[in-house]
């Protein structure tokens, strides 16, 4: 905003995020909940996640699978997630043959099985590859998720479960997503820890 200090955009941009925050504290407890029952669902039945975004989304996407590979908050099991956002080969080669917006779609027929989760992250809820891929999703017969913002646009429309997360402002929402992401790997280590053996006394931080 013109005239403001930095001083004062600092303070504005945090004090926007936390208020955010205890927004989505207050309303979105349930599709939070759901969220992470749903992927405990897959891990159970032996399936994986698979996740993409565009951009800043792309980034979050590639974030929550590397906590689920690795660790988030305790030593434990690997758990199987895939980000279709990293494989640069792949997705030059299907933007050049079939134009940007199959750069998801066509990896999601190509690896997604009925027993996974498939989980798109736009903060629009507009972006034609993410909703391809999740069009694409549903006739693999997988699960599917959407991360999205605003109105959660045509995305929220299409996922078996939607996470719109209530905002306009794009730093703010991917700011959110990922706090989202953050609370949702914490819920699956913590169920499937008790499954595999694993106790709080195992925990510890990542280095990341």
């Amino acid at each position: 905003m013109t005239g403001e200090s930095n001083y004062q955009i600092i303070i504005r941009s945090l004090e926007e995020s936390a208020s955010l925050k205890e927004t989505i504290a207050s309303n979105m407890l349930v599709e939070i909940d759901a969220m992470a029952n749903m992927i405990i669902d897959v891990y159970k039945a032996r399936g994986k996640v698979v996740i993409f975004g565009n951009g800043g989304s792309a980034a979050d996407a590639q974030h929550i699978a590397g906590e689920l590979v690795g660790m988030f908050m305790m030593k434990r099991q690997a758990f199987p997630a895939i980000a279709l956002n990293t494989n640069t080969s792949v997705i030059t080669a299907l933007a050049n043959d079939y134009g940007y917006e199959a750069v998801f779609s066509r990896q999601v027929e190509a690896l997604v099985n009925r027993e996974d989760i498939v989980i798109g992250i736009s903060t629009s809820g507009e972006s034609p590859n993410i909703i391809m891929a999740i069009k694409m999703a549903k006739i693999k017969g997988a699960a599917t998720i959407g991360l999205s913002g605003g109105t959660g646009g045509k995305l929220s429309s299409e996922v078996d479960l939607a996470l719109v997360v209530p905002s306009d402002s794009v730093p703010r929402i991917q700011e959110a997503h990922i706090t989202i992401g953050h609370i949702v790997c914490e819920l699956v280590e913590k169920e499937m820890a008790v499954l595999t053996g694993y106790t709080r006394q195992n925990s510890v931080h990542g280095k990341g």
